[in-house]
Formats: structure tokens, sequence, C-alpha cells
């Protein structure tokens, strides 16, 4: 017999459950932890009840339940005991904890090409929300909205898309989303099924991948060169497969070569779309980020093709924390779009739409946009700089005509994998390993650490 010198019981006096049942429970619960075993002595009633901080009444409710039910035993004049149930042990086991210790501080600093969050206009965002709060019918953006977003927002998408990149759209055939990511499976999830084919690009964006992969849909790389995803190559899969759906790509500056498709591949992609009846699927991350002339409209912005879904993000174009993406396609699809969507997201988030299109209707995403095109094209050039410099003997690039990336490519053979990992990175692009390159971003790195980044690279290679 064991006697209890410490006895603890986890009891919530604000819950809406008794508290004789949560004390069964409790009790119950260190049974089956083995915190009480077999033949334990509980202590008396009266001191069991004031250490709780019960009526002595609620705790014999809970005993008597526990006795009822098997899990102790009532001696007379001895006491209350624990049953031999013979319960093993269901204890959890320990998830370990993320560590709290700082991350290192490594000598190179990479990533594929994300914007810089300090030239973002927060302030102007922030105080676009603190507007959208201030008006007087703000109880009415409180409740549920439409699930393919404010009509607002979808107004001033669809006059962007028909006039700036001639995709001419209706409110009705335009879905905004959690960024491109969940455009990108609700898009998969309403056009594919199991068995389906999609054709991607290779190398190319592997998130995307994993979205069709979800719909048990197979994938089929094909090649991408200096002039984007190579057309011959289209032709002989669609000669082989007859259950061809799809082709995913990133026509503007290609993910992650940043290459952009020529206009000859253009108008015979989209001859074989229509032919064999497949959808394009066109991914324009950085549309916004371009350094010519003009930006490239858009495969979808050509009139005779039938089977289209464009997929967009302003993540890219103010900070990836800015979950607000975008998808245009025929309204059929879209309506297909908006059922899905009500299943696993009923809403997006009404008030941070709403600001933004404070944002576009005064002129200060434009402006913003503006700003941030020149930044990036400053540095752009000082990386193709530092490149020159020092390595210019050692690999091969393409100066990218927009975007926040460049595809670097070692002349020397190397296997990429041990290369990346002595970056402390993944080489992630490649439906196989190709050792092709790597995707250098400079948007977000300030110049100092760009330099120590090649000066470090120039080591490595």
């Amino acid at each position: 017999m064991r006697r209890l010198w410490n006895f603890d019981l986890d009891i919530n006096f604000n819950s809406k459950k008794a508290i004789y049942i949560q004390i069964a429970d409790a009790i119950i619960e260190a049974i089956k932890d083995e915190r009480l075993k077999a033949n334990d002595i509980l202590p008396s009633t009266r001191k069991l009840a004031e250490h709780i901080g019960v009526n002595r009444n609620t705790l014999i409710k809970s005993i008597d339940i526990l006795i009822a039910e098997g899990w102790l035993n009532s001696k007379d004049r001895v006491g209350i005991f624990v049953a031999n149930v013979n319960i093993k042990s269901t204890k959890k086991q320990t998830i370990p904890k993320r560590s709290t210790q700082s991350t290192p501080q490594h000598h190179i600093i990479l990533d594929d090409g994300t914007p810089n969050t300090k030239i973002s206009p927060i302030k102007e965002l922030a105080s676009a929300y603190r507007r959208v709060f201030a008006l007087k019918s703000k109880h009415n953006i409180m409740g549920y909205s439409d699930p393919l977003g404010t009509l607002e927002l979808r107004e001033l998408i669809s006059q962007m898309l028909n006039h700036k990149l001639n995709i001419q759209t209706s409110v009705d055939e335009i879905c905004i989303t959690r960024g491109s990511q969940m455009a990108l499976y609700l898009t998969a999830h309403v056009l594919l099924t199991a068995g389906d084919v999609v054709l991607v690009e290779n190398p190319g964006y592997k998130p995307a991948w994993r979205a069709f992969e979800s719909t048990q849909a197979k994938l089929i790389p094909i090649d991408v060169d200096l002039d984007g995803i190579v057309i011959e190559d289209i032709e002989k899969q669609l000669a082989n497969h007859d259950n061809i759906k799809a082709i995913y790509l990133t026509p503007h500056h290609q993910y992650p070569t940043t290459v952009t498709l020529s206009l000859k591949r253009r108008i015979r992609l989209i001859e074989l779309a229509n032919q064999y009846d497949l959808t394009i699927i066109e991914d324009d991350y950085d549309h916004d980020f371009h350094f010519g002339k003009r930006p490239i409209l858009p495969i979808s912005s050509h009139s005779n093709l039938k089977k289209y879904v464009y997929v967009s993000s302003f993540s890219k174009i103010i900070a990836p924390a800015l979950r607000i993406g975008y998808m245009t396609s025929s309204f059929d699809l879209i309506d297909k779009v908006s059922s899905l969507r009500e299943i696993i997201d009923v809403q997006n988030d009404t008030i941070m739409e709403l600001s933004l299109s404070e944002l576009i209707k005064t002129g200060e995403l434009k402006r913003h946009i503006k700003r941030a095109t020149k930044y990036y094209q400053d540095k752009r050039l000082y990386l193709d700089e530092l490149l020159q410099t020092y390595l210019k003997s050692k690999v091969k690039y393409n100066i990218p005509i927009g975007g926040m990336a460049f595809w670097i490519r070692p002349i020397k053979d190397l296997h990429m994998p041990d290369l990346i990992h002595k970056l402390r990175e993944s080489s992630n692009y490649e439906f196989e390993k190709l050792n092709v390159g790597f995707r250098l971003g400079y948007g977000s790195i300030e110049k100092e650490d760009l330099k120590t980044t090649i000066i470090k690279l120039d080591e490595i290679l």
C-alpha cells in the first residue's frame, strides 16, 4: 500500500463541464498514465476536497462514480484504493520542441527571388486598413462575404486585366485566393482526376507540381531552353498520350531559369492547346517587375485561346506575408472553384482585400511598383557587376529582363546537390537531378550581403 504525499488534479473551474465529472476524468487519466498505480491509497475525502478546493459532497459524488465503474475500491475503515485494472500505460510520446536558439549566422545569404519588404508600402497599407475600419458601414464587413472575394477588389483586378494585360474578363470570372498556391490547388482539383496527365516545365516550380499531384494526376516534364519550354517535346508527348489535360508553365520569367517564352512558341502552343483540348495554366508570378520596354502580354491574353487559367499574386509586389492572389478563367471553371473554395476556406480576409483596394484606387500601389522596379533594376545591375568581377570564369548566366533572381549555371561539371548542401540550401527545381544550376535571388538581399555571398561562392566554386 502506497500513501500519496502529493495529489494534484487539473480542474478548470470556468469550464461548462461539471466539476465532479472533471475530477472523475482526471483520476481516470492519472490511473491510465500510471501516476496512480494499483493499490495506491487516496487521501481522505475531507483532505482531498480541501486540497482540490471543492465541496466534500462534490468529491464524494466523483468517488462514487469511480467505484461504480471499477476504477477505485473502498474498504471500510481503511480508505479508498486504486483498483487493479491492469491498464497499460497510454502516455503520449514526448513531442520534441523546436529549438529556441537563434538561427546561426551563415556566410551566405540566398533566396530564390523574394521582394524586399523594407521598401514595401507597409505604412500606407496600415493606413488603408485603419480607414476601412473607420467606415460608417464597417459592421457590414464583419460578416461572411462572397467566396470569390470582395466585389470591389475583383472589379479593380478585372479592370487591370482588361486594360493592362488585355485579358478580357468580368468580375464573375475572377476568384481572389490566399496567394497563388491556393489558386493552383483549386485549379488542379476542378480540372484533374486520377490518371490525368499534366505537362510541366523542367526545371520548374515544385510547389505547383505538388498541387497537381494531390489529385493523383501524372506529371510529364518538358525541357526548357533559352526560348522557354520546348514545343517539339510537347508535340511528342501529345502524340504518345491521349489523356493530357493541361500544361502548366511560367512563360513571362520562367521559374527558375528566368527565360521568356518566345512569340513563335507561344503561337504554336496555343494552336496545340486548341487542337488537343488542353487547358493552359499560366502562372504569372512577377509580371510587374520587368526591365524591358514593356512586359510581354500573357498567353491568356490571346483571344483565340479556348481554355486557360491565369494565376497571379500581390505577394511579389508588396510582401510574401500579404496572402492575396487571384485567378481568372471561364465562368464555368470559376463557378466550380467557388464551390470548392467554400468547402476548404469559406472566404478571404475581407478587410485586407478592401485595404488593398484602397492602395489601388489612390494610386499608391502603382507608385510603389514604379519605385520598386527602379530599385530592383539597380540591384540587378549591381549583381551583374559582382558576377563579372568574381565569377566570370566559373559560371554562365543571362541577365534577366525582369523579376528578382538570376539563374546561375556553373561552367565546371559539378554535382549540384553537393554544392547546394555547402550553401545550406537545396536544389529543388528539376524533375530529376539534372545538375543544371541554381537560382540566386537579389531582391531582398542588401548589397553588402550580396557581395559577401558572391565572394563566398567564388571560394566554393
